[in-house]
């Protein structure tokens, strides 16, 4: 048996509820390194950045899911329901976390921000468009909706995507690596879609 197919049979053994129970783990060691002041100078900003960057990964996890079943053959269709989902808790808890320790739930200042700042704005937008998609990440509503519907829906999940990179890129003061390679990421795992969904049409 191939290596991939040894992990696919592994993975199928392996119940898709593990990841909320997994994904929990890291917020929660957070906020102890955080309560405990060993966070740095500004613990509510390195709660804030933390959160947001690992909602990065995990949006670039949910991209990655088709690619790495279509060209590798690696099979993690089971898990990208809760994958998504994770990302937008992560991307929840950062809100809250600004919302609620960094800007005091001053919403006058709050709602400033969004309209003057655009890393804010952007990165508000890239939240709206996730709402939809958790609201209705459940068999219910695909039922519902119908299939082609919620497929439709959940493409959301490109643009959310890329408005998290970019709000990536825009906060940081200077012009470190690490921003810039989650967009090429994000552009790279679009790309491979387009090549795929034009091949099919073709």
């Amino acid at each position: 048996m191939a290596p991939v197919q040894r992990i696919n049979a592994w993975l199928r053994a392996v119940p898709a509820w593990t990841l909320y129970v997994a994904g929990a783990i890291p917020p929660a060691w957070l906020f102890f390194l955080a309560a405990s002041g060993r966070l740095g100078a500004d613990p509510v900003k390195g709660l804030e950045r933390q959160m947001g960057e690992w909602a990065l990964m995990l949006m670039v996890a949910v991209l990655a899911v088709t690619p790495l079943r279509r060209f590798v053959g690696l099979n993690l269709l089971k898990f990208r329901r809760a994958i998504g989902l994770l990302a937008f808790f992560y991307v929840l808890g950062h809100f809250l976390i600004w919302v609620l320790l960094d800007m005091g739930l001053l919403w006058s200042q709050i709602l400033a921000d969004i309209v003057k700042r655009p890393y804010v704005t952007i990165g508000m937008a890239g939240f709206l468009m996730l709402l939809p998609l958790a609201i209705t990440s459940n068999n219910r509503s695909i039922r519902r909706m119908g299939a082609q519907r919620w497929q439709r829906l959940h493409k959301l999940t490109y643009p959310a995507a890329l408005a998290g990179a970019v709000h990536y890129i825009w906060l940081v003061k200077s012009w470190p690596l690490e921003p810039f390679l989650y967009l090429a990421l994000i552009l790279m795992l679009l790309a491979l879609r387009l090549r795929v969904a034009t091949r099919a049409m073709a």
